[in-house]
Formats: C-alpha cells, structure tokens, sequence
C-alpha cells in the first residue's frame, strides 16, 4: 500500500484530498493543527498539532516515522486581504512564511523519509502568476504563491536525478471557507482532478505549472 502525507488535511480541498487518496487505496497520513470529526470519521491517520510554519511542532514526529512516503502532499495555506488601500506587512510576512517558506522546511524535513521515485505536490495558485495577474491586490498571497513556485522549482530540479518528481498544481477558483464560498469548483471536484494529476506526475514533467483541469500555467 503506498502512502501519502498531506498537510493542511482538517478542511476544504485539504480534507478531499484526504478522501480521495483514501478511496483510492492510499493510507493516507493526515497532519494539522487541529482535527475536526469530518477528518476523524474518514479513517485516516490524523495527526495534529503541526504547524508547517513551526518546524518545532514537527521535526520530532518525522523522526518517529516508521513508513516511507510515496507522496508529499503540500496543501496547507493561507489567505488574507491586503489592498491598496489596506497595505499590511505583517500579514504579508505572515503569507510568506506559511504559504512559501513552511511547505519547503516541512518538504525538506520529510526528505529522508521519501521512498525513490516518490511524488512531491505543492497546492499553489495560479494568482502566483506573474503573467497572469490582470486584476491587482492580495499583495501577500500572490507574493507568497509566486515565492513558493520559484522555490518548487528549485526542488524539482535539485531532486531530478533522484527521480523525484515535484508537481505545482492551481485547484481551480474552489468553494471553501477560505474563498467564503464563492467559486467555479466543488472541493470534492477539485480534489478528483489533483488527485489524477498526481498520479499522472513523472520525472518528464517535475517542475511544471498546472491548472488542476490539466492546463499549463504560465510564471
């Protein structure tokens, strides 16, 4: 049974992707903050207490890990409102560190625990996209998306020849709490097609930008 760790597991696209590995016959290592009972209820294994942005709430428990990985799946995120007119560098920095820079320290610490040839997916968002920003604002969260896909990049090309690929997938505009339920995405349905195109992942195509739908994203 091959296994798949997925942080940010306790809602939204995070708790389908859980379903989804599960239903498809992953054991599946859920980690958050905080469970819920709809991740209890999945039977899944659940671990709280990690923050991915507090390498000391985690790097214990990695070396208790008794299981190679087959799969790293770097959903957990966050979402805030600068603006213009609202500019705020604490949030900012508060985006960075838990958008970009904590999925890289938790990827990186889980690495000895990688079997060959796993899967490495960071959940990132194409409003990291340079190219594609046509409509201004949410300074931190397109900042800290765009600072996490040059640093998956840069893993994806540092692991290739340990045959290590590394997928940076959009999940489409899903309706989640984040989102305060606006979108064009159910979770679930979002889930379905990240899960295919982690399946799909190899070391022909580490390093690429993706919508979930399969489309090509620009940088």
């Amino acid at each position: 049974m091959k296994t798949v760790i997925i942080s940010g597991s306790n809602r939204g696209i995070g708790l389908e992707l859980c379903r989804t590995f599960y239903k498809n016959g992953y054991r599946v290592m859920a980690t958050c903050r905080k469970s819920n009972p709809s991740l209890d209820e999945l039977g899944v294994d659940v671990i709280e207490g990690i923050d991915i942005s507090k390498p000391e709430t985690y790097l214990s428990w990695i070396q208790t890990l008794d299981s190679s990985i087959d799969c790293v799946v770097n959903n957990a995120g966050i979402w805030r409102t600068e603006s213009l007119q609202n500019f705020n560098t604490d949030t900012i920095m508060e985006q960075y560190l838990v958008n970009a820079v904590g999925p890289l320290a938790w990827t990186m610490a889980l690495l000895p625990k990688l079997r060959p040839s796993a899967k490495i997916a960071f959940i990132t968002s194409r409003m990291g996209s340079i190219t594609d920003n046509s409509s201004g604002g949410r300074y931190g969260y397109r900042m800290s998306k765009c600072a996490l896909n040059a640093g998956a990049k840069s893993l994806a090309l540092d692991l290739q020849s340990q045959g290590i690929a590394v997928g940076l997938l959009h999940p489409g505009f899903v309706r989640t709490d984040m989102t305060e339920g606006q979108g064009d995405w159910e979770a679930e349905e979002s889930s379905r097609a990240l899960f295919q195109r982690i399946e799909e992942l190899t070391i022909e195509s580490t390093g690429i930008f993706r919508h979930a739908n399969g489309e090509l994203l620009p940088w």
